[in-house]
């Protein structure tokens, strides 16, 4: 994966180091292009192995959707039920593997990272909703200054209405903010198959 630098997402990024009472909240937003690079090639190769590319592979079903549910947003009994709403191919996978390890490196390898720490979120509106909640009750009407310079930098790099988003949900031991004190923390890829682009958001408090 290639970084993409981006002047707007550099500000963003500074924006979203807050300190807020006794929390505080980490958060980064980079965009990478889906070009294999050395360790692409060889991870990719890897999971080549392992099946087709375009094979899909099962993910686990969302967990924010346990933890919050926006109004006006429902899951139907087909939704839950059709096996495609979890699963996206092998060569998508290793993009999302390839961004952890981009984002994350050199601290942290996820190259054994498996499909099930993964899931496909409903919607990008669901997204959006969640990580609205979670940061602005945390921050308060800070987070109400903040949210419309999240949103326009993220759309203007990676539009929006174009993008599927996956989300990555390790056990503790793979966690990267697994700490002590860690009240919540979000992964969150926001892929534009078209623009064969990844945005990954990342956040903890």
């Amino acid at each position: 994966m290639k970084f993409l630098e981006n002047s707007k997402l550099e500000a963003l990024n500074s924006a979203l180091m807050i300190e807020n009472g006794d929390c505080c909240v980490i958060g980064r937003v980079e965009s990478y292009s889906c070009k294999m690079a050395g360790d692409d090639k060889r991870l990719f190769k890897t999971l080549s192995h392992e099946g087709d590319p375009n094979e899909l592979t099962v993910l686990s079903p969302p967990q924010t959707v346990a933890s919050v549910s926006p109004a006006g947003y429902s899951t139907s009994a087909d939704e839950n039920e059709n096996p495609l709403n979890y699963a996206c191919s092998r060569k998508t996978l290793y993009y999302l593997i390839s961004t952890l390890n981009a984002s994350f490196r050199p601290d942290y390898d996820f190259s054994n990272a498996k499909s099930d720490e993964f899931s496909r979120e409903p919607s990008v509106n669901f997204v959006t909703n969640f990580i609205n909640s979670s940061l602005g009750a945390v921050l308060g009407e800070r987070y109400n200054r903040l949210s419309s310079l999240i949103w326009s930098s993220i759309n203007d790099e990676i539009q929006l209405d174009d993008c599927v988003v996956y989300s990555y949900n390790p056990d503790l031991d793979s966690d990267p903010y697994g700490d002590e004190g860690c009240l919540w923390s979000f992964n969150f890829f926001f892929y534009n198959r078209k623009m064969k682009r990844m945005l990954f958001f990342t956040c903890k408090a």
